[in-house]
This record gives structure tokens, sequence and C-alpha cells, in this order.
């Protein structure tokens, strides 16, 4: 559906589509950021597709499509489609390389043939030819030699240049998911990157191997949106998301999982240890009194709440990340600026 709308924008098309995407956002209250408008262009273009089915949902749940949801969904969806383009875009690009390398292997086989020839009628006339003949033969000779090593000049310039196309291909594609798989607010990894790392953690049942999940969310953050504007808001998350990336650092995998939501995740290590570094993060966060930078007012402290899960045998995604939600729900309802541990698995820890 995304050359479909590629080409609609492109056309006379464009003009109702554009109209319908803006009547959905002024029917349902959204802004017609470039952001959001890119987003129901795809809405619009396709109602029946995963990002209109996960819109809707969201509005019948009576939820606000706010700047950060549109950023969540276009991380999800609209990097994907952008993604697959560029993908089949350098898919088209190799299989052009690979045809033009297949026709100069071709040219050079058929030289190579012609050649062989030659040699096997020099060979059969050879004993039989007086010093003109042979002279006229050696001249033939070194006229398919040069022809054959002209020929392999060519191939070997082609696919010496066919190679460096592959690498910067390749180097680009690597660009490509980088960017598909990565939050351009926070340069933390997306919640698409971060869900498929759960799960491929979550498909094996070594017991040796521990992991431990936890879920951040900032606390009170449509305040600061709210007294102080997006933009500010978005200073906050970088932020948060500054502090988190230091200790999300490979093998660890820190994200930006929604909204003022983060996900951490730390294989090999256990809660008690997953919670001694949460409460260093949470404390330092909350040091720290920021300003907005196009002012320099004072914008107060910022604090983050957090839900720990270390999951048990067997357990899958879903429920470690349940299991993780409901540990940070209770440090939302015990007051907030906490971090909890599941419960049956180490005790709570409150804030200083």
């Amino acid at each position: 559906m995304s050359n479909d709308i590629e080409i609609s924008v492109r056309s006379p098309a464009a003009y109702a589509l554009a109209g319908e995407a803006l009547r959905l956002m002024q029917d349902h209250g959204v802004w017609p950021t470039p952001l959001n408008y890119e987003l129901w262009l795809y809405v619009a273009g396709d109602p029946d597709g995963a990002l209109a089915q996960e819109i809707h949902r969201l509005i019948k749940a009576g939820e606000t499509i706010t700047e950060e949801i549109s950023e969540s969904l276009a991380a999800k969806f609209i990097a994907r489609l952008k993604m697959n383009d560029e993908v089949r875009d350098a898919g088209l690009k190799l299989t052009r390389e690979l045809a033009s390398i297949t026709e100069v292997i071709i040219e050079a086989q058929k030289a190579q043939k012609n050649y062989g020839e030659t040699l096997e009628g020099a060979r059969k006339t050879m004993s039989a030819v007086d010093a003109a003949a042979l002279k006229g033969l050696i001249d033939s000779l070194t006229v398919a030699t040069n022809q054959v090593l002209t020929q392999h000049s060519v191939l070997e310039g082609r696919l010496s240049e066919s190679s460096r196309e592959v690498t910067r291909l390749r180097k680009h594609l690597d660009q490509v998911r980088m960017e598909a798989m990565t939050d351009a607010l926070t340069n933390l990894a997306n919640r698409k990157s971060f869900d498929e790392a759960l799960d491929a953690h979550c498909d094996t049942d070594d017991v040796t191997k521990p992991l431990t999940l936890a879920v951040i969310d900032i606390d009170h953050f449509k305040r600061f949106n709210d007294t102080w504007g997006h933009q500010t808001g978005d200073q906050v998350l970088r932020y948060v998301a500054s502090v988190l990336a230091r200790i999300g650092r490979p093998p660890r995998m820190a994200a930006r999982y929604g909204g003022e939501e983060f996900g951490l995740l730390f294989p090999g290590e256990t809660a008690p240890t997953v919670e001694r570094l949460l409460n260093e993060a949470r404390t330092e966060i909350a040091s720290r009194v920021l300003k907005r930078r196009s002012t320099n007012e004072d914008l107060g402290t910022v604090t983050i709440s957090a839900g720990i899960a270390q999951r048990t045998y067997g357990e899958d995604a879903f429920d470690l990340l349940d299991r993780a939600d409901k540990a940070l729900y209770l440090s939302k309802n015990n007051g907030r600026n906490k971090v909890t541990v599941a419960e049956g698995e180490s005790r709570g820890s409150n804030a200083a």
C-alpha cells in the first residue's frame, strides 16, 4: 500500500487524499503537524491497514492521539514501510548489478571459447605451413590473445566496480535498518526493536542465563507538556533517555517503548542487580533541576517510576512484560519516584 500512496500523492488524487486525511484529523481532534499529516495520509489511503486499525483501536479505547503516541505509531509502522521501500530499491540495484556482471561473464566465456578454437586450429595447421603462412598464423593468435586479455580486463573492472557497489548498498541497508529500529527523538531503540529483542530472549529456556526486564515511566509527564509545551517535553524525554542509555549499553538494551515510557533488558542479570542500577538512575535523574532551553526558566525536578520482573522458567514475553507493568503500577500507586520488583522476587525499593 505504501507504493500506492506514494503514487497517489503525486497525482490529481492527492487533493482528495489530503482532504480526507485533514478531515479525519479534525474529526478526532488531531493537530495537523507534519508527522500527523503523514500518519493520517496512510490512514486515509489504506483504511483497513495495520496503522489505521491501531489508530481506531486507540480511539475506541478513549485514547487521545498525542504527539508522543504519533511518534510511537510512526516508529512502529511508517519506519517499517520506508525500510521495505529502501530494501526493495536496493534489491533492484543488486539485480541490475548481477545482470550486468552476467553479461560481461558471458562475453568473456565467448571470447575464451573463440580463443580456444583459434589455438586448436593453429595446432592442426602449424606443421604444414610455410614461413609466410606461419607469420599470418602468429598474427592471428596475437590478435586473439589481445582480445581475451581485453575481455578479462573489462571483466575484472566490472567485478571490482560491482564489489564496491554491493559494499555501498550493504552499508546503506545497515543504516536504513538502524534508522528503522531507532527512536528518532531519543536515539534509543524503538518499540519494534525492543519487542523483537524481548521475544528472542524469551524463546530460550536456558535456566543458566537469567533475564530481567524493567519498564520505566516519567512521573507527571503530561504536566510538563501542558505547562511548558511539547518542545520542553521532548527535552525532558531526551534527558531521561540519556541517563538510561548509559546503563543500557550492550549486551543490555534501552528503548523508548512509547510516549514517556521506556523499557530496559538485562540479559544475564538478576532482579536485585537491576533494582540497584535503576535506583541509582532514579536518584541521578531526580537530583538535577532542569531549565527550559529557550528561556532558562526552572522546570523543577524530574522523577521516574519503575517496575522490574525477572523471567521465570518458560515465561513468554507477554507475561514477563505484564508482571513488570504491574510492578510499575505499584510504584505509581505508592507515591511515584520508586522502583518496585515484581512480587515474590525482591522487596520494593522506595525513594530516599
